[in-house]
């Protein structure tokens, strides 16, 4: 079967096209896999998702590469196989990646350029792009340089051509990065600025990618892992953080630039409370541990088990109470707290009670479908289920009572 002619070789901007039906293939999905003798359709590959759009009245969901051919994966009515049939990308999905694409050949030569940083892998996510990069030092100012030098390439709008090369001619030339394969090559040349091998789809002028933002970075894997958007996403992602840092600042009633100054200010005056509020809560859970011991009818053995559940207290608080109940003589607490959306357990005996709080905890997190541990006399846990929290509870109970 001839190879599949890949029209977005040429014409990174062509999305409709007609082409000829050459093999028909059903997959276990339930979608018809079509091969075309040539297309517009770029598949998935080299970090860069697939096209989507419509073959006569069938949606293209997605395509994938089969070595020299490309499938396309559709939904709806299957042509003949000889038929001719007129496809069409969607262009806005296809604009996307031409700005993440072209986007990730200026950053990663501007990180070549200023601090021989090379870039080993790239991906473009639903609404994020990352890039794994070379380098061992990253800083907020040294990677708000890469990002300057890749916006000033934009903004002088230079072109963006195909060039295509055999690999011996491609020995000689400086490209930016091996490629992948023998043969002919496909070159992305940036004017006076990057050459490197690429299948993509990338811009005409390096303006079309309009501007690139660097949202974080960290230390992955021995490299820098950086997670940046470029073109219409850096639009999207400013207004959702200017939707959130304006709803912040609402909440203190001042501008969203004065928000994180008054923040802080808040966060440090909520540590001092906290200091000052931790010798009380001690005292409070002596005085609750003391009314909850009072309450416990011991057994047969004189063992007092202290089963209980509040509503709104968090670990700390919890482990206070029981650590202020285990101070008695023969006591076992079993403590619980509920939230919204969480459950918190704290187990813990005295020196003298029988029992391993650590295994009960592990069990309990089993069934409120978390996970805990800790020590024989002394272990914490939680988990998401909090409508089994008083199962159990009273499971472990039952255990503690067979047990003794």
């Amino acid at each position: 079967m001839a190879a599949t002619e890949r029209l977005y070789y040429k014409d990174s901007h062509l999305i409709e096209f007609e082409a000829r039906v050459i093999d028909i293939t059903e997959r276990v999905s339930g979608w018809t896999a079509v091969t075309l003798d040539r297309t517009a359709f770029y598949p998935t590959g080299g970090g860069q998702p697939s096209d989507t759009g419509m073959l006569d009245g069938a949606r293209v969901m997605e395509c994938t590469d089969e070595g020299d051919l490309v499938f396309h994966l559709i939904q709806g009515p299957t042509p003949k196989i000889g038929a001719t049939v007129k496809g069409r990308v969607d262009w806005p999905r296809r604009l996307d990646h031409i700005q993440q694409h072209s986007g990730q050949h200026i950053l990663s030569q501007a990180l070549v350029s200023l601090f021989d940083a090379p870039t080993r892998s790239f991906r473009v996510m639903e609404q994020v792009c990352e890039i794994d990069v070379d380098l061992i030092n990253p800083t907020e100012e040294r990677i708000e340089r890469a990002v300057e030098m890749a916006n000033n390439v934009i903004w002088e709008d230079r072109p963006m051509v195909t060039r295509e090369v055999t690999s011996e001619a491609a020995a000689l030339l400086p490209l930016r990065k091996e490629p992948a394969r023998e043969g002919n090559l496909r070159l992305i040349e940036i004017e006076g600025f990057d050459l490197t091998p690429c299948g993509g789809t990338h811009a005409s002028h390096t303006g079309e990618v309009g501007i690139i933002a660097v949202r974080s970075w960290e230390r992955a894997k021995g490299l820098t892992r950086i997670e940046w958007v470029a073109g219409r996403r850096v639009l999207e992602d400013y207004r959702r953080a200017n939707k959130s840092a304006r709803t912040v600042a609402a909440l203190f009633s001042t501008g969203r630039d004065e928000a994180p100054k008054l923040a802080g200010r808040m966060l440090e005056e909520n540590k001092s409370l906290l200091h000052r509020l931790r010798p009380l809560e001690e005292i409070a859970a002596r005085s609750e541990a003391e009314h909850l011991y009072a309450e416990a009818s011991p057994n047969a053995d004189g063992l007092r088990v202290v089963s209980k559940i509040f509503e709104h207290r968090d670990a700390d608080s919890l482990r206070m109470i029981a650590q202020a109940l285990t101070t008695n003589q023969n006591v076992i607490a079993l403590l619980g707290s509920t939230d919204a959306d969480a459950a918190r357990l704290v187990f813990a005996r005295s020196t003298d009670a029988p029992g391993d709080m650590n295994a009960l905890m592990k069990t309990a997190c089993n069934l409120i479908d978390g996970r805990g541990g800790g020590k024989p006399d002394l272990a914490q846990g939680g988990g998401k289920n909090v409508t089994k929290l008083t199962q159990a509870l009273a499971e472990a109970t039952q255990e503690i009572s067979v047990g003794g």
